[in-house]
C-alpha cells in the first residue's frame, strides 16, 4: 500500500519517506528469581516488606532500520534488614523501524518500544514472585515517555556543565 499524502522524494528529505513501524518479535532475554531468606521469612507473622523497582533498557542496533531494545525490570524486596526477593527480567523485543526524522527515533527507542515491552515484563515478575510463594505483586505503569525526557534533560544539563567546566583557551594578548 503507497502513502497516498507522500510527496514526491526531493532530494532524500526523511520527511519524505515512508513511515514504518513493525514488532518482529517479543521474548524474555534473562530471567532471574532469588530468595534468600527463605523458608524463614514464611514464618513471620508480618508481611510488610519495603519494595523497589529498578528500570533501565538498552539498545542494540542490528542493522540499519532493525533494533533490538531490552527493558530490565528489577524488583528488590526487603524485611527490615533482609532481603526477601530479587526479581531481575530481561525482557526484549525486535522492532522495525524506518522512514521516521531522526530526532523522533530516540523517542521511539527510548520510550515507545519500552512501553510495549513493560507489560510483558510485568506479567513475568508478578507470575514469578506469585511461583516463590509470596503473595502477588503488581507493578504500577510506568510513564517512559517522561522518564525519556528526563534523561533528555540530565544529558543537556551534564553538556553543559561539561563545557562551562572545560579550561579556557589562552588569548593571543599578552
Amino acid at each position: 500500500m503507497t502513502d497516498n499524502n507522500a510527496a514526491p522524494n526531493a532530494g532524500g528529505n526523511e520527511q519524505n519517506q515512508k513511515q514504518h513501524f513493525e514488532i518482529q518479535k517479543i521474548y524474555l532475554k534473562d530471567v532471574s528469581l532469588e530468595t534468600p531468606s527463605s523458608p524463614a521469612v514464611f514464618a513471620e507473622q508480618q508481611w510488610r516488606p519495603e519494595v523497589n523497582l529498578q528500570l533501565n533498557h538498552r539498545v542494540n542496533t542490528l542493522a540499519e532500520d532493525r533494533y533490538e531494545v531490552v527493558l530490565t525490570l528489577t524488583v528488590t524486596a526487603k524485611q527490615g534488614d533482609k532481603t526477601v526477593y530479587l526479581v531481575e527480567v530481561q525482557q526484549a523485543g525486535l522492532f522495525v523501524i524506518n522512514g521516521f526524522p531522526q530526532q523522533h527515533l530516540g523517542a521511539m527507542l527510548g520510550a515507545f518500544c519500552p512501553n510495549i515491552l513493560f507489560p510483558y515484563g510485568r506479567e513475568v515478575i508478578s507470575s514469578l514472585i506469585q511461583k516463590g510463594g509470596f503473595p502477588s505483586l503488581m507493578l504500577q505503569p510506568v510513564n517512559f515517555d517522561a522518564l525519556y525526557l528526563q534523561q533528555l534533560q540530565a544529558r543537556k544539563q551534564a553538556q553543559q556543565n561539561q563545557q562551562e567546566s572545560a579550561p579556557n583557551p589562552p588569548s593571543g594578548n599578552a
